[in-house]
């Protein structure tokens, strides 16, 4: 099996950058340091901010501030790039645009997944940024694979957003607050599945109870960086082959 450097382009959040790492390395199916994956991680926190730039039309100024990061990581040898943040890839066309290495579709992949393992028609939920919302990447990405968006009320997605940005500025908050609102989408809303769609979401814990409820993207793009990269995942989720 062939071994493949992974690139990843990380800093949107750092925390949420070494999660990730995190797991890739946890996952990967390895018995010795020569078994893992060879990573080039970027960390590049100081990146404008993804949701101020599509809510103001300034994503010329994200675009420009990654293009170099994407160029090293080209230049470094990569065969993928990981980039571990979902309203980033609003500008995921842009992005790859910018090299011919493979950038993992984070949001894509993760579609495909709901898609395969609850089945087309399913209701689902999202939550994340409001960038990534008023994107509508998510949205529009369950329609093609035949899914059923659940519209999330402003009051749901601006608690949403005051999580995310708690995780980002290490503030307190309720920890069971995320289960909660994910509890509410399955009993209330008769969802079928929760997308966690922003990093800071995955980097907390949630009710156990809840675990066949949710995806979280980043365990999708933790997969699939593992799998592009020539190893093999320790418990893939179910139907990884279909997915891929």
């Amino acid at each position: 099996m062939e071994n493949k450097k992974l690139g990843i382009l990380g800093g949107m959040g750092p925390f949420a950058t070494s999660v990730f790492l995190d797991r890739v390395i946890s996952n990967t199916q390895a018995t010795k340091d020569q078994e893992h994956i060879d990573t080039i991680v970027l960390n590049h926190a100081s990146l404008p901010d993804r949701t101020k730039a599509i809510m103001d039309q300034r994503g010329h100024e994200f675009l420009q501030s990654i293009q170099p990061d994407i160029e090293l990581l080209e230049h470094s040898g990569v065969s993928n790039i990981a980039i571990p943040c979902n309203t980033s890839h609003y500008f995921y066309d842009d992005m790859q645009a910018m090299t011919q290495v493979n950038i993992i579709n984070m949001v894509e992949s993760t579609v495909k997944y709901v898609q395969t393992y609850y089945g087309k028609h399913s209701k689902v939920a999202v939550l994340a940024t409001h960038g990534t919302m008023q994107s509508k990447i998510y949205e529009k990405e369950l329609a093609k694979h035949g899914l059923d968006f659940c519209p999330v009320s402003s009051d749901i997605q601006n608690e949403i957003m005051g999580i995310i940005y708690a995780v980002k500025s290490d503030e307190a908050f309720q920890s069971d607050e995320l289960s909660h609102i994910i509890h509410d989408f399955i009993a209330r809303e008769k969802c079928s599945c929760v997308i966690l769609a922003c990093t800071e979401l995955s980097c907390l814990a949630i009710d156990p109870v809840l675990r066949k409820y949710y995806v979280d993207a980043l365990d999708i793009l933790v997969d699939q960086s593992i799998l592009l990269s020539g190893k093999n995942v320790k418990q893939p989720p179910v139907a990884w082959t279909e997915v891929l």
